[in-house]
């Protein structure tokens, strides 16, 4: 996550190039003589000021043109966001004169921070800068009005397209949404296109040989061993999504026949439950229960009889990181957060978590529906608001992750113990249903975390071969599919050609945000999970663990977070967990029964694709 990010999902991306308007190198006459450590401190620090200024006013135009979508507020949002662009991108390149300085560490580390902690490099050429920019707000502000108008029906946005995927069980119902919401890509390919060509100029500039080699470069490592960590950990994970693959294949050409859902090859996109195939969990109820009953709660029906509201929702993610001994949410947190979608207005509903003044002023924008994914999803949120205020009084570069993959991992941490045992203590089940029902529980967490995996992976994969010209415009929607179908095993039930450009129906990639966190968060967030079930003295089963009210995991999980980027990412990693690599075996572990439970559903099943 860019140090410079105050909208966490918006803001984020946001990169830069120099502009005229904003000269933060040393004086000219000065640039020929070898540059002292004391420049450097001064550099440094004037840098952090000017772009803690630029950050938060690129913040406040990018919420209202997130939250009000009129054409005067792209236009703000992209002025304000060329600023921060401009002044990122020149601090990034007047930082390579003290590249080769012998520095103490923490001021060489903030340098290399600098360099690499971006999104997205803008061209020196301000009309380039300019022409990005702009780009990006109309990107976004694209996808954000999105919607499929059925002949003969009314238009739905992507919340209501979503609703049927995950609700409806007729095949032709589910392809026409799930194919009527790429409809709205094609005019981005152009768009994305011009983008790729900018940004690629913009990273050379700063010494990389495209922008996929930038964002590889900014996970304490070289950027060739960053891609091998994410194939070594993917290795470690591939045999237990392999396992669910063909099982939940299996159900479904049991609910929809061969001709809808082939018994063997890959599965059809559509009937997954999820526009992106992403998530299988909304097709829980069609991939045969496991022995014993399911979970024993549908927390949806749980939260809607009670009445909750999203407000509510919000409530109960606020009051689990309480109980781990940290502070509640500022009052201006409920004065000034987004959690319904307005009537009168489009908004982008894709849930975020904004920072806005880097210190205090923290917000969500969510079109919050009252189920179980939901509530779950404001926990993630919550995380990102607690990690940014932990780290709140370090330096302002210092200001993000230990990596992006642990942003986006905290509050799927805390989602973890989202527990049978935390329902019935928070008064939402009465009681802890039997260890029967545990392989059900695990069956619905798996559709979840476990499938998310290969799409974690591969969106990244896409984009970094596009940065790169190994896929060219001409390939753009044939090589997304090619990743698709290598990784998740899934391929589209109609054909799909280079008229379409499905890469573009998915938020992260108009928004330009990097994806390969999500899928270190994926990972992280059990590894953080074993390690403060252990600081909390649980004995019992990884997935039975819920931290609730544990002041010495809040303890743990609070002092990994005030550290920030302050210290390379293994060190962050050992201060909660004791240890300096990633690992995946915790997920083997907490899913151990499922697996178990798979690998004999499976017996004599054509597995693979």
């Amino acid at each position: 996550m860019p140090p410079f990010n105050a909208a966490r999902q918006a803001v984020r991306r946001l990169t830069v190039s120099a502009a005229a308007l904003l000269c933060l190198a040393a004086p000219a006459e000065a640039a020929a003589a070898p540059p002292t450590v004391q420049e450097a401190r001064a550099f440094i620090e004037e840098t952090e000021r000017r772009l803690t200024e630029l950050t938060i006013a690129a913040s406040r135009a990018q919420w209202v043109q997130s939250t009000y979508i009129t054409h005067d507020t792209e236009i703000l949002a992209a002025e304000a966001g060329k600023n921060l662009l401009a002044a990122q991108m020149q601090a990034a390149k007047d930082a390579a004169r003290f590249r080769d300085l012998d520095l103490p560490s923490d001021l060489k580390r903030r340098i290399q921070l600098l360099r690499t902690s971006m999104a997205v490099a803008a061209p020196a050429d301000p009309a380039k800068q300019a022409e990005l920019a702009t780009l990006l707000a109309e990107m976004e502000s694209i996808y954000g009005r999105g919607e499929y108008c059925p002949q003969g029906g009314e238009c739905m946005d992507i919340n209501a397209l979503s609703r049927v995927l995950a609700e409806s069980r007729d095949p032709a119902r589910l392809l026409d949404v799930w194919a009527g919401w790429r409809t709205i890509a094609p005019p981005l390919r152009p768009m994305y296109k011009r983008f790729v060509e900018l940004g690629n100029e913009g990273a050379r500039e700063l010494g990389f040989a495209d922008l996929g080699a930038l964002w590889r470069s900014g996970y304490d490592m070289p950027p060739e061993a960053f891609a091998a960590e994410l194939d070594r950990l993917w290795a470690q994970v591939r045999p237990l999504y392999d396992a669910l693959h063909c099982h939940v294949r299996a159900s479904l050409s049991a609910q929809y026949g061969e001709s809808a859902a082939p018994a063997a090859g890959p599965i059809p996109a559509h009937l997954l439950g999820n526009m992106w195939s992403q998530s299988w969990i909304n097709i829980y109820d069609l991939v045969g229960v496991p022995e014993g009953g399911g979970p024993g709660f549908d927390l949806t029906r749980l939260l809607r009889e009670r009445g909750i509201d999203p407000v509510g929702m919000v409530r109960y993610g606020e009051r689990f990181f309480t109980s781990l001994g940290l502070e509640p949410l500022p009052d201006t947190f409920w004065e000034r957060s987004l959690f319904v979608k307005p009537g009168d207005r489009d908004v982008v509903c894709h849930a975020s978590a904004w920072d806005v003044d880097l210190v205090d002023d923290l917000r969500i924008k969510m079109c919050i529906e009252i189920n179980d994914e939901d509530f779950s999803t404001v926990h993630h949120e919550l995380g990102h608001l607690y990690y940014d205020r932990a780290y709140n009084k370090q330096p302002m570069i210092y200001r993000q992750g230990a990596n992006d993959g642990f942003h986006e991992g905290v509050g799927d941490t805390l989602a973890l113990s989202i527990t049978p045992e935390y329902l019935v203590e928070i008064g939402l089940l009465d009681k802890v249903p039997g260890e029967s029902g545990d392989l059900g529980l695990l069956m619905k967490m798996a559709l979840d975390k476990v499938a998310f995996l290969p799409f974690g992976l591969l969106v990244d994969q896409w984009r970094w071969k596009v940065f790169s010209g190994e896929i060219g415009p001409g390939e753009y929607n044939q090589a997304w599919w090619d990743l698709r179908l290598k990784y998740q095993g899934i391929q589209s039930a109609v054909p799909r050609s280079e008229a379409d450009f499905d890469p573009g129906a998915k938020y992260h990639v108009p928004a330009n945000t990097p994806y390969s966190r999500y899928f270190l968060a994926s990972i992280l967030q059990f590894q953080f999970h074993r390690a403060l079930c252990e600081a909390a003295g649980e004995k019992g089963p990884l997935h039975r663990c819920s931290i609730y009210g544990n002041k010495e995991a809040g303890r743990r999980l609070a002092a990994m977070l005030e550290m920030g980027a302050s210290r390379p990412w293994p060190e962050a990693l050992a201060s909660l967990t004791g240890e300096s690599r990633m690992d995946a075996t915790a997920i083997l572990d907490y899913f151990a029964p499922l697996k178990e439970w798979l690998d004999r559903q499976n017996s004599g099943r054509q597995c693979g694709w």
